[in-house]
């Protein structure tokens, strides 16, 4: 089965560490993202998700990441875990990123 815990590293250089999925399926953990618009140094952000926990190991999960330190938004990921070549787990992701903006009217360009 896919065990979430540890350090994973995406395609554009940011990492993620989960310190330890609970029986439940729940997990926190860290992400250091490479990439930000945020005109604030970049920092550790806590994260923060749930894993289903499948019988063939095959798993989906979802978590949120808070990017307090550093900027006013908020990110959600889902994804799926696969056994890739050679037993090495591979996630598959899509996220939403959603950023604070002062009027309603400008609702439309909030979230990417």
């Amino acid at each position: 089965p896919c065990n979430l815990t540890g350090w994973w590293k995406n395609d554009l250089g940011s990492k993620m560490q989960v310190f330890k999925v609970s029986n439940d399926g729940t997990f926190s953990g860290e992400y250091h993202t490479a990439v930000s618009s945020a005109k604030k140094p970049i920092q550790p952000s806590p994260l923060t998700g749930s894993q289903h926990l499948d019988e063939d190991g095959q798993c989906t999960f979802g978590f949120t990441v808070n990017w307090k330190k550093f900027s006013d938004s908020t990110a959600v990921f889902v994804g799926q875990c696969f056994s890739g070549d050679e037993g090495k787990e591979v996630l598959h992701t899509s996220w939403l990123l959603r950023e604070k903006v002062d009027t309603e009217p400008d609702d439309w360009k909030a979230t990417r």
